[in-house]
């Protein structure tokens, strides 16, 4: 495995990364796009995480990646919206600019969005999709909408409710029918049982590492999130 870090900018020094195989991807670039948001108070400049862009070779086909870590719902969802709009935007700037390049660039944008599938960030700015019959040639595919609006499936809780802030999304040419190159096949939420509190107040939620002040053992208050990408065998 190697690991791709963007410039820390992150006030807690917590940033976004790309971990990935070399037997499997070669990337060929990378870069880290700032979001430049203010305090509507104090309008003092609020740092928070790059968006990080890797572009390369999967199996040979070129591939671009996009990873995501919207600012936080601290203040609460609505005052804080606005940053996560402003994050979106930034995000489709930089799908844009790749499809300008080539409408039929293969994108995949991925992360802790702080926000679910329904929020204007996704809904509105990206324009995300359920289903796949709706996205045209610069559109986005979103397989998790359904699991949210649906399924009631979610990524953490807090206080009984469940959110899907994780998500991962890919533009049209991933989800077309020839499947003689890398197209999407299925999502999932990976909620395995060793990933799941089994216990107390917080049972069925995320086992996060660390709770009431002390390490737990567990791995995140976040359930992971994956795609399958699969082609046929020449």
């Amino acid at each position: 495995m190697l690991l791709y870090i963007s410039i820390l900018r992150d006030r807690r020094g917590i940033d976004v990364g790309l971990m990935y195989q070399k037997a499997l991807f070669q990337p060929i670039s990378k870069s880290s796009h700032t979001l430049k948001i203010y305090d509507d108070q104090t309008r003092n400049r609020i740092y928070t995480r790059d968006q990080l862009l890797v572009s390369g070779e999967l199996d040979g086909e070129l591939v671009h990646i996009i990873v995501n870590h919207w600012p936080s719902r601290r203040g609460g969802e609505e005052r804080s919206r606005a940053k996560r709009v402003a994050a979106a935007h930034l995000n489709k700037r930089i799908i844009d600019s790749l499809q300008v390049i080539d409408p039929y660039a293969k994108i995949i944008t991925m992360g802790d969005l702080n926000d679910n599938p329904t929020n204007a960030s996704v809904k509105d700015v990206l324009k995300a999709k359920s289903k796949k019959k709706n996205v045209k040639i610069k559109g986005i595919y979103n397989p998790f909408i359904n699991m949210f609006k649906k399924q009631g499936l979610g990524t953490g809780a807090y206080r009984d409710s469940w959110s899907l802030f994780d998500q991962i999304m890919v533009t049209k040419p991933l989800i077309e029918t020839d499947f003689s190159s890398f197209r999407y096949y299925k999502a999932g939420i990976y909620n395995k049982n060793y990933l799941t509190n089994n216990k107390g107040r917080y049972k069925g939620y995320p086992l996060r590492s660390f709770a009431d002040g002390g390490f737990t053992g567990g791995f995140s208050d976040h359930f992971p999130v994956y795609i399958y990408l699969i082609k046929e065998v020449q």
